[in-house]
């Protein structure tokens, strides 16, 4: 017989009353049984008709402040994101057949963590982040090459490299987290937690 919760739910949920210790006992778990990429998620945002846009983004860092990720800051996401400064997003870890979802507001790190995790990349990866016009479009692959070689030239030191005054990270402030399980003939296990004046809230959802 499966463990329960005291809401009835897979004792996997616990009994956290804040969804960020839930998310990290969980991310914990995928990092361990996910083959790839565990903090991948897709990151949906909003253009200027109220067009869905969806893409699968790295999560970087994450605490009770927030979910950090990392890019280009005149991409397609960041100028959706700096209209609305709203955003949402899903881990799936099919491994363990569960689910988060995380809704919320959107703001930019500081210069000192983005600093911080640039110089953390590797020295291509730093070079790529100059070369590339983020979602604009390109006339041939040989082009992005040559500007690669040109951004080599430009900083032959592996650790000094600078970073690009366009790249920078995103914080999404959480307003909803949705923690989910699969369950047997689609009777689905949600939790949803839910920020009320800087407090938490729990709620069972219908599958």
């Amino acid at each position: 017989m499966n463990q329960k919760n005291s809401l009835g739910l897979d004792i996997c949920f616990e009994e956290h009353d804040d969804p960020i210790s839930l998310f990290n006992t969980w991310y914990a778990e995928a990092e361990k049984s996910e083959i790839n990429d565990p903090n991948a998620f897709a990151l949906g945002t909003s253009g200027s008709k109220n067009q869905p846009n969806v893409r699968m983004v790295l999560l970087k860092a994450f605490s009770e402040g927030g979910f950090i990720f990392y890019t280009n800051l005149d991409s397609k996401k960041s100028e959706e994101i700096k209209n609305s400064q709203l955003a949402s997003m899903c881990f799936y870890w099919k491994s363990l057949k569960r689910q988060v979802r995380v809704i919320g507001k959107v703001k930019s790190v500081s210069n000192k963590e983005a600093d911080e995790y640039f110089s953390s990349r590797s020295y291509v990866s730093r070079i790529g982040a100059w070369a590339s016009k983020q979602s604009a479009r390109l006339k041939s692959r040989e082009e992005l090459l040559k500007k690669i070689d040109k951004f080599k030239r430009n900083y032959p030191e592996k650790n000094n490299v600078e970073r690009p005054p366009w790249w920078s990270g995103w914080k999404i402030y959480p307003e909803e987290i949705e923690f989910w399980l699969e369950g047997k003939n689609r009777i689905h296990e949600r939790l949803n937690y839910v920020n009320k004046n800087g407090k938490w809230l729990k709620e069972l959802l219908y599958p």
